[in-house]
């Protein structure tokens, strides 16, 4: 398939050339959608309710280590059920979908080590959602899971116009704490609070840049869960898993009615 700059094209270029990837169910409909970086091409997922009429809040979502698959394209059908456009941006490139963990943490290592570059790649999707005509480009969020929860908190940090950001099981580390005070919106950490890949004093030290920055923030912290609480392993993390998708929806009900 062609890649067409958005640039250069216009975005009704770019959905032009989505491909279709079927329906979660009678009204969710899903496509991929091509657009670049700079020179890298990329190809993220959209999902939204065909049902819904006229302009509503966008939701770029960041995603896990793994990429585009599983629980990435499952969750942005989830939050598009609660009528919202979701855009699940592409972080590693077009068709880039690891396998086994050596792959996964070598792509994410990339990008942990140079921030800039997570911050543009991210910047790149979220234009692409902002720019959809059926998105209210003053009503937009972010959600980033595990090492999209890192995305997340630096995209958000480049002050790009919020008006919250989630971070679900996230990883949280080499953050430039003066960059907190760019954070438009609120935010909220969902949290498994035995989680082995960030720990909670990586969640105590972003709460502590976001108390410095007087950025409005909740978190929650669920007992008995570790990293990847979504997919759940116990009776604990099933909890877990019920629960965060609660306080998202809730979350995301309240930012979007009053904007801020």
């Amino acid at each position: 398939m062609k890649t067409v700059p958005v640039g250069a094209a216009g975005l009704g270029a770019v959905l032009a050339l989505a491909l279709c990837a079927g329906s979660a169910d009678a009204a969710i409909r899903t496509q991929y959608v091509e657009y670049v970086h700079g020179s890298t091409p990329l190809k993220g997922y959209l999902a939204y309710d065909d049902a819904a009429a006229g302009k509503r809040p966008g939701v770029l979502l960041l995603h896990y280590r793994g990429g585009l698959q599983g629980l990435t394209l499952e969750n942005a059908q989830m939050i598009a059920r609660m009528g919202y456009v979701v855009f699940a941006a592409d972080i590693f490139g077009r068709d880039i979908v690891p396998k086994e963990v050596p792959e996964m943490t070598r792509l994410t290592t990339i990008y942990n080590t140079d921030r800039p570059l997570m911050r543009a790649r991210a910047r790149a999707g979220f234009d692409v959602l902002a720019k959809h005509p059926m998105v209210d480009p003053s009503k937009l969020a972010l959600i980033g899971y595990c090492f999209g929860g890192t995305v997340a908190v630096e995209l958000a940090e480049t002050g790009v116009p919020l008006v919250g950001t989630v971070a679900v099981h996230g990883s949280f580390r080499d953050f430039t704490p003066e960059m907190a005070r760019n954070i438009k919106g609120s935010v909220l950490v969902l949290h498994g609070a035995e989680d082995e890949v960030a720990p909670l004093a990586e969640v105590n030290k972003l709460v502590a840049d976001l108390r410095a920055a007087k950025v409005p923030w909740e978190l929650q912290l669920y007992s008995g869960s570790s990293h990847g609480f979504d997919n759940p392993q116990n009776p604990h993390e099933e909890r877990a898993d019920r629960e965060y998708k609660r306080s998202v929806a809730r979350f995301f009900t309240e930012i979007f009615r009053s904007g801020s």
